[in-house]
């Protein structure tokens, strides 16, 4: 079987090509992606090249499909699978297999294996780890995006409080406390507050900081302060560049306690440093955002550290618990992970789209492997829609919902869009 995919051979060297994939053995599985959301991680590698600690060190003679956000149909099954599995049942994947302690990872390691492909062969060690996930949703977007929901859960859950006068940790964000979400406009930051007023246990303020007021904006009427409060939780927007004294306003709205949990974003020095002074006492700052740079650093508090138990935590990605519980909380409507996406683009959007990534605005980036598509914002539908009656009517399809995806797009798409 033929298959097209984004495969990876070294620093910035990206190339969507064509090659047939081989019979697949008794302990694999083939399957046919349908969509897959780029994620800033695949950017890292791609700039990266070998010296990424996921990618081979041969990627140039042999190299990996890039891509670990996908969703789609499984196609045939290895024998040693028969029982677990069936041809045509919907699926998405945990990519953290940790399989052996190995970093080895779909999308950064496998020539065989990534969801900027139509098909891929998933090796055993998929299977084995308990990876290869059941979907039942009804768009595969939702699939996509339950590995990138699945990394704010897992981060939510690696948070963790401190009992006086005992050495047991209480996990999780603190019930009705001050929580920050730091640089959280963007896609992940989105879905960290969805999260957070949606899911128990809520705190009582959520602050979210940014220096983009667009992005604010936006979010601000995706997840309204109403829909917040009707969860119990105060939510407040703040750009943080148009205040002369960002630190003592965001103390000022925990009454000077402090936040028992600061989530960051971005790892931007002088973010990690503010995180940590806004820490209260027992505050659990959680760097959430992987930096590129393997020096990077910033100064923290240890005098606080001491006298004021405060403490840091950092994750990246999830397990398949939390992929799990990302796929149920989506399927039932308790949140809504589309807020997530503002472009869509085709396989032959996945080359510039991944190396320009930070260049690019918005937020995630969703790609339908078999079609022919430019990656396009869909803010800009409705001026496209002027000259073309794909767009046109995709425009009207999303006005219906908030300007945001969704699964009837998402049909119209896989019905219409040009095949690649």
């Amino acid at each position: 079987m033929k298959t097209k995919a984004v495969r990876l051979y070294g620093v910035n060297d990206l190339r969507l090509d064509e090659f047939e994939l081989p019979e697949i053995k008794d302990d694999e599985v083939l399957v046919e992606i349908v969509s897959d959301s780029i994620c800033m991680s695949s950017y890292k590698a791609a700039i990266q090249g070998a010296a990424h600690k996921r990618v081979p060190n041969n990627v140039a003679e042999n190299p990996i499909i890039i891509g670990h956000e996908f969703c789609g149909k499984i196609v045939e099954v290895g024998t040693k699978w028969a029982d677990k599995y069936k041809a045509g049942d919907k699926f998405t994947i945990q990519p953290a297999i940790n399989y052996q302690g190995k970093l080895d990872a779909p999308g950064y390691s496998y020539n065989l294996c990534g969801g900027a492909a139509q098909y891929v062969i998933l090796p055993r060690e998929v299977m084995e780890m308990d990876c290869l996930l059941p979907y039942e949703g009804d768009a595969y977007f939702y699939g996509s995006l339950a590995e990138p929901m699945s990394c704010i859960i897992g981060a939510y859950h690696a948070q963790y409080h401190t009992t006086n006068g005992s050495y047991v940790h209480d996990m999780g964000i603190k019930k009705g406390g001050n929580l920050a979400i730091m640089a959280g406009a963007g896609p992940m930051g989105m879905g960290a507050i969805d999260y957070a007023i949606h899911v128990d246990p809520r705190p009582s303020l959520v602050v979210v900081t940014d220096i983009d007021t667009a992005r604010l904006n936006r979010a601000s009427e995706i997840i309204t302060v109403e829909d917040a409060a009707k969860n119990g939780v105060k939510l407040v927007y703040v750009n943080t560049a148009e205040l002369e004294d960002a630190d003592a306003y965001l103390m000022e709205l925990t009454e000077g306690k402090g936040f028992d949990d600061v989530f960051v974003f971005a790892p931007v020095k002088p973010v990690v440093e503010m995180a940590d002074r806004l820490l209260g006492r027992d505050g659990c700052l959680n760097f959430f955002a992987g930096p590129v740079d393997s020096k990077f650093s910033a100064m923290f508090n240890f005098y606080n550290v001491h006298y004021g138990s405060t403490h840091i935590v950092g994750t990246s990605g999830g397990n398949t618990d939390d992929m799990n519980e990302s796929n149920t909380l989506a399927h039932k409507g308790i949140i809504d992970p589309s807020c997530m996406i503002t472009h869509i683009g085709g396989l032959d959007a996945v080359v510039d789209t991944t190396l320009n990534l930070p260049k690019i605005p918005g937020a995630k980036k969703l790609i339908y492997t078999h079609k022919s598509l430019p990656m396009t914002a869909l803010a800009d539908f409705a001026e496209l829609g002027k000259t073309d009656p794909f767009f046109a009517d995709l425009a009207n399809i999303i006005a219906k919902n908030n300007g945001l995806w969704c699964a009837e797009a998402e049909k119209y798409v896989l019905a219409n869009a040009k095949e690649i």
